[in-house]
């Protein structure tokens, strides 16, 4: 779990510094009305941190399977494979701040590390799984890394935005 959590640190260390010197109006500014702002990108990552807490919640409570299939995660960086967004994890359309997306991202975070350090059996973790919109049943395990993967797929997104 701590190389895991090396790496939650790295990405959003790397996250916080492609955006926290973004003026309001640049961080709001979406490329074309199909694409999301840098803002909403950031948004979208809170609201998926939050998921992946009530994912594992639930898969913790389901019955445990001997060894779920493991799947590629590593595809979610493949940023020319599209995804859509599920409904509960689409961002908001008004405009945010970027102190008050920094302290969202913040407090997912804390949020996510300490309900991670509630679980008294980490090792249940990859011996139960519960659905993903982009990989399908998926290994609690998994949803932990997907967190950072997702993140670092975003913030090339990001910096791309940035950028035009």
């Amino acid at each position: 779990m701590s190389n895991v959590k090396e790496h939650l640190d790295t990405t959003r260390t790397q996250l916080l510094q492609e955006i926290h010197l973004l003026d309001d109006t640049t961080f709001n500014k979406k490329p074309d009305e199909q694409s999301w702002s840098v803002a909403q990108i950031c948004h979208h990552l809170v609201l998926v941190e939050e998921a992946t807490k009530k994912a594992i919640t639930w898969g913790l409570k389901a019955e445990e399977q001997s060894t779920p299939a493991r799947k590629n995660v590593h595809l979610i960086l493949d940023r020319s494979r599209k995804f859509q967004a599920p409904p509960i994890v689409e961002p908001a359309e008004e405009p945010f701040t970027v102190q008050a997306m920094l302290d969202l991202l913040a407090t997912t975070r804390k949020n996510l590390l300490a309900f991670l350090q509630t679980i008294e059996e980490p090792e249940a973790l990859a011996k139960r799984a519960v659905k993903h919109p982009a990989l399908g049943e998926l290994p609690l395990d998994q949803w932990i890394e997907m967190v950072y993967m997702h993140e670092q797929r975003h913030i090339k997104q990001l910096q791309e935005i940035v950028r035009e």
